[in-house]
């Protein structure tokens, strides 16, 4: 079977000649057509579903980055509160004092010497945490950058902390109430 598949239809039957010149004229137009108006292409719509199918996967894909970045920001943020608190934290359940505070409206208790319920109770030291049922003593200047990172790890902070505030950006020497060694004085 030679030929072109224009013929073996002819022979066979199943076209004839009118039909054979009619598509061999349409296809002499598209031809001249293409070559007259090269600016004039056929949309390929495999094409184009492969690029809509790129951008969209771009756009998944940024979402997705967009999110493992946010992650990432939030466990480096938790990472640096931990790290304040543990650093920082003050020595806790060495008394006989109840030291009463609200945490999740549930009345939570540590037991602390006169000294720390003190300082609690009038802003120089706030409740922390980083765990749940875990609850750490930090100063208040610490407790600060901990509330601008975490907010919600600032368990309790008594009613006069403005006060100590402004207390403490007149007196820098909010230190001065601890006791130095002998062999560090100069």
């Amino acid at each position: 079977m030679s030929g072109s598949l224009q013929d073996q239809l002819l022979k066979s039957g199943l076209a004839d000649k009118k039909q054979a010149q009619k598509a061999k004229k349409e296809r002499h137009k598209q031809v001249k057509a293409k070559q007259k108006n090269k600016k004039v292409q056929i949309v390929d719509e495999a094409k184009l579903a492969a690029e809509n199918a790129r951008k969209l996967k771009q756009e998944k894909d940024r979402a997705i980055a967009a999110k493992q970045r946010e992650e990432a920001l939030q466990r480096e943020i938790r990472a640096q509160v931990v790290n304040l608190i543990k650093v920082n934290a003050q020595p806790k359940n060495n008394g006989d004092i109840v030291l009463n505070f609200t945490d999740a409206n549930l009345v939570k208790r540590l037991y602390v010497n006169e000294k720390t319920h003190k300082d609690v109770t009038q802003a120089r030291l706030a409740i922390v945490s980083y765990l749940e049922n875990e609850y750490e003593l930090v100063p208040l200047p610490v407790a600060d950058k901990i509330q601008s990172r975490m907010p919600e790890a600032v368990i309790y902070v008594a009613d006069t902390a403005q006060e100590n505030r402004a207390n403490a950006d007149d007196n820098e020497d909010w230190y001065a109430d601890y006791e130095i060694p002998d062999d560090l004085s100069w």
